[in-house]
């Protein structure tokens, strides 16, 4: 159940079955006045940029950075930040809750991870209480198409064809599912689709922000980008699962695992990849920077400086590493701990 403003959100409207579930109450959403000040409030707001390449001292915040479909929750008593970036249709979602500290934050690429990714982060953050107050925060996703006839068109036909795309379809899944479980959601941010679209001179879009942290002692929610150093720790691997949990079965509908909270230690859990990742790496080093843009992207335009670099490096350790199991011997995971210094260390 959603909630806005501490009361039930409802929307009037009933879409036909063709058309995306929970298109009514995102577009509501998009235009509840509440909600379009913390968005503005949210832009107004200077990016924080984070870097492990920083003196390190044991005072140094610490951070959790979770990737692409990841998900990672974090207890305020140990950790300080919680975020990630490199989002273009993806959109980032934080839920806590609002008595414990408890935060959970997830880079969602899909709508066929929404439904089991929620239930991964609400496995730690509900307690016993029945009124348990979630904050949640939706932050990510840009116009990578028109949204022009999505909301009153008379014609199915003309709406679906303006919802063609990535950011759109996802942004919908997330709060159909959100509205549809029984816990309660006390939506505080939405910063997603047209709140977090820029457009150039010649009308191209991109996203506002591409990542964010949240203060877990707060639950504030801040702009904020990483740079490679900050982007910790196995970022290769990490990265490679991303396209690899697509093929493993294992993970179908699922986030994928990261951060254990119990010790602060990042148990990667093992996936598998196959020869055919492999032969694809090798086919794709042939062609050129604007091609890897074309074929690897779902917004060519709108990514990082870096993108191409990190397609590249993933593909070089696909071509070192075939076989998955050189990378989780025993297909135990990887498990990296804070060192005094602050940084994470292979255990």
């Amino acid at each position: 159940m959603i909630f806005v403003d501490g009361v039930p959100f409802t929307t009037h409207s009933s879409s036909s079955t063709s058309q995306p579930q929970g298109m009514d109450i995102l577009i509501a959403l998009l235009g509840n006045p509440s909600l379009v000040s913390a968005s503005n409030s949210l832009k107004a707001n200077p990016e924080r940029k984070f870097s492990d390449s920083e003196e390190t001292s044991p005072e140094r915040s610490k951070c959790v950075y979770i990737f692409q479909r990841e998900y990672a929750t974090v207890d305020p008593a140990i950790v300080d930040f919680v975020g990630t970036d490199e989002a273009t249709t993806c959109v980032g979602i934080v839920i806590r809750n609002q008595k414990t500290g408890m935060t959970s934050v997830a880079h969602m690429d899909s709508p066929k991870i929404v439904e089991m990714g929620l239930s991964q982060m609400l496995a730690l953050l509900l307690d016993d209480s029945l009124d348990t107050v979630l904050d949640v925060h939706l932050i990510g996703g840009f116009e990578d198409v028109s949204l022009q006839h999505a909301n009153g068109s008379n014609s199915v036909s003309e709406s679906q064809a303006d919802l063609d795309g990535y950011s759109f379809p996802l942004c919908s899944k997330i709060v159909h599912a959100l509205g549809s479980r029984e816990e309660k959601f006390h939506v505080r941010t939405m910063c997603v689709l047209g709140h977090n679209t820029r457009k150039d001179s010649d009308g191209k879009t991109y996203p506002i922000f591409n990542g964010f942290v949240v203060e877990t002692a707060t639950g504030v929610v801040i702009p904020a980008s990483f740079d490679r150093s900050s982007r910790c720790p196995d970022e290769v691997v990490r990265r490679i699962r991303v396209s690899a949990s697509y093929e493993d079965t294992s993970w179908n509908g699922k986030l994928l695992e990261t951060y254990d909270y119990s010790t602060d230690c990042f148990k990667i859990a093992p996936c598998r990849w196959t020869l055919r990742q492999y032969h694809i790496a090798l086919s794709l080093q042939n062609y050129s920077d604007s091609e890897l843009l074309s074929i690897c992207s779902t917004s060519p335009t709108a990514e990082g400086p870096d993108f191409v670099d990190n397609l590249k490096r993933q593909w070089n350790y696909l071509i070192e590493h075939p076989y998955w199991t050189e990378t989780f011997p025993k297909r135990q995971p990887r498990v990296f701990a804070r060192s005094a210094d602050g940084r994470w260390k292979r255990c």
